[in-house]
């Protein structure tokens, strides 16, 4: 049986910074990843990551645009720990060879991000997750003490008798064989949920896997009804096109020719929150002064042609590879798409979840820093501020304790859910149906705007498709990168993050960030000012609550 002091569970942004600090407590580390780790969906990010670096800037102008951002649902006290520790993270890594921009000076150059009171974003040009993922995955390659299990599918998390975290049953891709990993304390980084949605800019990979884990296993998830659509994705496919395109100067436009972001945030135009961007894009689409496609154009011509090979090189391929488009010379059409969940597995300052030796860093987790919305550059901040101080805890704690002694029986059921998932017979539906059909239901019912008819309608799809998944069958009966199986194992995940999305979103009756009831208009401080939780109870979520936290910041009209 493998055995680590700390066993973290995902190899993007957040896995990686975790493991590093854990293993520079002197702790035996152990990272597993579904995929390589250089193909994790941090790889994807593109913009950029905040820090008050600038001597002109402070972290407080930082945290308080980040708590006007989450709709002040953002708890503060986390809030200020990533700011304050936000230009530490950049020195850090630039030191470490993340070859960020530099300006005509030889200083790092920064970028304007939406909600932001100051440029304080630095960049590699748009490539800036999969520059900042490479350079972390060099530094992990230098540890004896850190195991990498590379292409391990985890299942299952395991507890002692008493509750605690006793380690993870995995499955190695590669041959089918299953292992149960004993460990005294394992940090969830697995990032978000996003394959719930479709479209959506997430990975394949993005399934939730790590929030349905914990939550089976008693932890609460929080904020679960806060997703995020991204403003700019290309219709259909739902492919990213950058903030940065917008801190550079691009433009939007409806069919009619009107920069309307006029009307909606007179103040920050086409830099507002990502929230109240979507929000305007989808009405004026739903208004009829979108293209025929269901789109407006962002216009990307009114920035220098060499500034944009220099700092959106990625997207003017995007364009042309998927669009057709020469965003040099014309308007490329654009929706908003999924992007980002703000709820996830419910954590303290150091990761800590409601269940012993269990920590959660990254999309997946919710500390709360993003709240109702989360501000572009402030997730690549997020993993590796608690990413690192997740990993430290957990290195440190593992010191004076025994290994324990997970049951061998939590792995025998694994064991037999894989036999009966491969062994089911070829009349139910297809994964693949199920999965699309919950996308859509999705997109339609819980996405930009949403009311309780709606809601309550994609509630009654969604627990239809988890009793249809229990017969969900799989052609690949083999051991061997069998992705199929996966797929359905995944499909549950999904099914679950889904439920507690929408019983979230059900249960806020207001307008909050992300979360806009068109049946609920208003935001209601005096109701809803504060966290909605989710546990499971049996086979349903319970509902729960939790304070939002206020330091310095009260709550007050949100305007851009």
């Amino acid at each position: 049986m493998p055995q680590h002091d700390v066993l973290v569970i995902g190899a993007g942004l957040a896995g990686q910074r975790a493991a590093l600090a854990a293993a520079e407590e002197d702790a035996s580390v152990g990272i597993i990843s579904k995929v390589h780790p250089v193909r994790s969906h941090s790889n994807a990010a593109q913009g950029g990551i905040n820090a008050a670096l600038d001597p002109e800037d402070s972290w407080e102008s930082h945290a308080y645009d980040t708590v006007k951002g989450s709709d002040y649902l953002g708890d503060q006290d986390a809030i200020e720990i990533m700011c304050k520790e936000a230009p530490h993270a950049i020195l850090e890594l630039e030191h470490l060879g993340v070859t960020f921009h530099r300006n005509e000076e030889g200083r790092l150059g920064k970028r304007a991000f939406g909600g932001a009171s100051a440029a304080r974003t630095y960049y590699v040009a748009d490539i800036t997750g999969q520059a900042i993922l490479h350079v972390l995955y060099e530094q992990l390659m230098k540890h004896d003490e850190v195991y990498r299990y590379e292409e391990w599918f985890t299942t299952a998390l395991v507890q002692d008798d008493g509750g605690r975290i006793a380690g993870a049953i995995t499955r190695n891709i590669r041959d089918g064989s299953m292992e149960l990993f004993a460990a005294k304390s394992v940090i969830l980084a697995t990032g978000g949920n996003g394959q719930v949605y479709n479209p959506t800019t997430n990975a394949l990979v993005c399934t939730g896997d790590g929030i349905a884990m914990a939550y089976r296993v008693g932890a609460p998830l929080m904020d679960m009804e806060m997703i995020q659509y991204h403003p700019t994705t290309l219709a259909g496919l739902g492919l990213l096109i950058t903030e940065g395109a917008r801190g550079e100067g691009a433009h939007l436009y409806n069919a009619e020719g009107e920069r309307f972001m006029e009307k909606y945030a007179p103040n920050k135009m086409e830099l507002a929150s990502r929230d109240v961007v979507s929000r305007a894009e989808q009405t004026e689409i739903n208004e009829g002064r979108g293209f025929d496609d269901g789109t407006v154009a962002l216009d990307i011509t009114v920035v220098d042609r060499k500034r944009i090979h220099e700092a959106l090189r990625e997207i003017v391929n995007v364009g042309r590879d998927f669009a057709n488009v020469d965003i040099t010379k014309e308007p490329n059409h654009i929706k908003p798409g999924n992007h980002y969940v703000m709820g996830g597995v419910k954590t303290d300052i150091d990761g800590l979840t409601s269940i012993p030796g269990l920590y959660a860093a990254g999309e997946c987790a919710c500390v709360s820093v993003h709240g109702g919305n989360r501000l572009g550059a402030n997730s690549l901040l997020d993993t590796l501020v608690f990413g690192g101080r997740a990993g430290a805890h957990a290195g440190r704690l593992s010191h004076g304790q025994g290994m324990p002694e997970p049951s061998e029986a939590a792995l025998a059921d694994e064991e037999r859910m894989v036999e009966e998932v491969v062994g089911r017979e070829a009349n139910g539906r297809r994964v693949s149906e199920i999965k699309a059909e919950l996308g859509a239901t999705m997109d339609k019912y819980c996405a930009v705007f949403r009311d309780e008819d709606g809601l309550r309608t994609g509630l009654d799809i969604v627990r239809r498709l988890k009793d249809e998944a229990g017969s969900a069958c799989i052609d690949d009966k083999g051991t061997v990168f069998n992705q199929d199986l996966l797929g359905a194992i995944e499909l549950d995940f999904m099914l679950e993050n889904a439920e507690t999305i929408v019983v979230s979103a059900l249960e806020r009756k207001e307008s909050r960030g992300a979360q806009y009831r068109t049946d609920f208009p208003e935001r209601n401080d005096d109701e809803w000012l504060k966290h909605i939780t989710v546990s499971a109870n049996g086979d349903r979520p319970e509902i729960g609550y939790s304070e939002v936290t206020l330091t310095k910041w009260e709550p007050e009209e949100r305007k851009y």
